[in-house]
């Protein structure tokens, strides 16, 4: 079969040296070599190796419990250093971070996906506007998680007279990705992956710095059967192929083993259009869909919350009118959320990660919907840690710099809240016991001064309040019908806003049974 190696995957495991710098993919589960991370982790447990390894990636290779992905590698002595994008989806690695048993990097996600095509071209680092201002801009802490993490890895400096951060390039020594098949030449296809995120860029990464490329494939075919344009990693870039032993270990996305629709968009689709219960949840939803201006084209979701919204187009009979995309690669189709999130029913594109953060950096998402955690008084947003939990920025500093327009969405307070819409009007049974909108945040993931000097509309959507992020700060412009304003507004909010002369009442028609009637406006 020539000079590529095929191997089980607990000898490919075994290959892994001591103090390796591993580059590798996922987006949860989707594009995992889970059995790969399954056998290392039985290693080490066996025989001590191996030990110390650096890991890269950049979305949160993970199933969101502490079972799957990268929790296999979360053993002191095993793991040494991260830098990643998203660090939520693993959960057994928040404590080795909070408690300095590993250096902890979290940087943007579109920024080290972009590193991984840059390295392969053994460039220094990536230069980009993307981070300034934020928790990791130098200014803030540059990306750095714990205390023992002390090497500045970012670095602000201008060109041409504007500032920008420049990102140190992590170079990597070992890749371990995975594909659905290889031939008897080592040419690995991603055919019935559901994205292709990094996995070429990836392996170009770790082979032009002399490294070795680990592939978890289903199976080999023979060598002309796969087809040269559906060869998603060539034979001449991988030293390994590690053929799964259970195909339970190489899912298609973190809950679903194979569905071809998540590939395809051959014959008509039609979505079977659900109407979400008029509860706290569609409201935040309507009126935040009640925000996409009729020029928008383009528009992108997060995860939680902004997944409603594009329940609620459906629901109003506009989503034709849009083209949602997805920052892992996918554009169009119906997104999903959930164990699917990254995934598409039916998509119409599905390109390389860092191309679609290429994309994004330019402007080309017209609206966003992303989620809202905490905000203070001077506008910053925090998604990304709070306290001992680690979640990380993923997407969200790429992708909020960058839109056109934001939304950021959200319940008012959290911790047992408890609301229902009775008779047009928000009622308010249980306050939540964890205020949002506090004094400061603990981390900067969206910069509320920096941002609002940019010339695109920021708002921020709540079940009963609507603020205007403006260059004065947060300002309150709707409320709901049956709240009052200073119990269910200001004692609950840790600073006060700026209020609006022209202080509204939200839309009565988002608080009814009925549709909205947003097709009119289209």
């Amino acid at each position: 079969m020539g000079r590529v190696q095929f191997v089980s995957t607990k000898e490919a495991a075994a290959l892994i040296p001591d103090g390796a710098k591993i580059g590798t993919v996922g987006f949860l589960m989707i594009g995992c070599p889970e059995e790969i991370w399954l056998e290392t982790e039985k290693r080490f447990l066996e025989v001590g190796h191996p030990k110390n390894i650096s890991l890269f990636w950049d979305s949160g290779p993970g199933d969101g419990g502490d079972v799957r992905g990268l929790n296999h590698l979360c053993h002191e002595g095993l793991l040494a250093k991260t830098v990643a994008g998203h660090y939520g989806l693993i959960k057994k690695i928040t404590s080795m971070i909070f408690e300095n048993k590993i250096q902890a990097y979290n940087l943007p996600q579109g920024v080290l996906s972009q590193m991984f095509r840059d390295m392969a071209a053994r460039k220094p680092g990536v230069l980009t506007h993307v981070g300034l201002g934020t928790f990791v801009d130098p200014d803030h802490g540059g990306g750095k998680l714990n205390e023992i993490t002390t090497e500045d890895i970012v670095q602000k400096m201008q060109v041409n007279g504007k500032d920008y951060l420049f990102y140190q390039a992590q170079p990597i020594d070992v890749a371990v990705i995975r594909g659905t098949e290889a031939d008897e030449n080592g040419n690995v296809s991603l055919r019935k992956e559901c994205l292709t995120l990094e996995h070429l860029s990836c392996a170009m990464a770790a082979r032009n710095n002399g490294g070795k490329v680990i592939v978890q494939v289903e199976k080999i075919v023979k060598n002309g059967t796969i087809p040269p344009k559906e060869v998603g990693i060539p034979g001449v870039m991988v030293d390994v192929v590690a053929i799964v032993s259970d195909i339970k270990n190489h899912m298609q996305t973190t809950g679903t083993q194979f569905n071809e629709n998540f590939i395809s968009a051959a014959g008509v689709f039609k979505q079977e259009v659900k109407k979400l219960p008029l509860d706290a949840r569609k409201v935040i939803a309507r009126r935040s869909a009640m925000l996409i201006d009729p020029s928008a084209f383009v528009l992108n979701y997060g995860i939680g919350y902004p997944e409603a919204v594009a329940a609620i187009l459906r629901e109003e009979g506009i989503q034709e009118h849009f083209t949602a995309t997805v920052e892992p690669g996918v554009i169009g189709g119906a997104a999903l959320g959930g164990l699917d999130f990254g995934a598409c029913i039916t998509p119409e594109a599905i390109i390389d990660e860092p191309y679609q953060f290429d994309f994004y950096d330019g402007g080309g998402i017209d609206c966003t919907f992303l989620g809202m955690a905490e905000c203070d008084a001077e506008g910053n947003l925090n998604v990304s840690k709070f306290g001992p939990k680690i979640a990380g920025c993923g997407g969200f500093i790429d992708i909020s710099q960058n839109a056109k327009a934001c939304v950021f969405c959200g319940t008012f307070t959290a911790g047992g809240l408890e609301e229902i819409v009775d008779d047009g009007k928000l009622k308010i049974l249980k306050e939540g016991k964890v205020k949002k909108f506090i004094k400061q945040v603990e981390q900067i993931t969206f910069n509320g001064k920096f941002e609002s000097k940019k010339n695109k509309k920021i708002t921020l959507v709540t079940e009963r309040a609507v603020f205007e992020l403006r260059r004065e700060g947060p300002t309150l412009v709707e409320i709901a019908p049956g709240v009052d304003l200073q119990q269910d507004i200001l004692d609950q909010m840790e600073f006060k806003p700026i209020i609006d002369k022209n202080l509204k009442e939200m839309d009565a028609a988002i608080f009814s049974p009925q549709l909205m009637g947003l097709k009119a406006k289209f």
